[in-house]
């Protein structure tokens, strides 16, 4: 069956870090484009941050840029997000998920994990 397993999130103080973790199985890691998504509550859901199955090509939204780092190992069937300087605006539900069609058309999950919640609060 297929998984994706987030983990690493929690409680921390404003200008803390966190390293979220999503452990996937089931399918073929290496050969898909991974994304976090968070939803604070009331909001939508934010694409955070992206990474193409290589690693070679990342994206990230500007308001994380320069805070948060993507990466990936396909060996472990592992996606990382670094995440440093953190915000109270931060504060979310961090899902990651398999994505196609990101560069090369619309978009879509094809994967995505139940998620870890991620609190930056004094």
């Amino acid at each position: 069956e297929v998984q994706l397993v987030e983990s690493g999130g929690g409680l921390v103080q404003p200008g803390g870090s966190l390293r979220l973790s999503c452990a996937a199985s089931g399918f073929t890691f290496g050969s898909y484009d991974m994304v976090w998504v968070r939803q604070a509550p009331g909001k939508g859901p934010q694409w955070v941050s992206a990474i193409k199955s290589g690693g070679g090509i990342t994206y990230y939204v500007d308001s994380v840029k320069g805070r948060f780092t993507i990466s990936r190992d396909n060996a472990k069937n592992t996606l990382y997000l670094q995440m440093t300087s953190l915000k109270p605006e931060d504060t979310a539900v961090y899902y990651c998920a398999s994505i196609r069609g990101w560069l090369a058309g619309e978009p879509e999950y094809v994967y995505w994990g139940q998620g870890t919640q991620v609190t930056v609060s004094s």
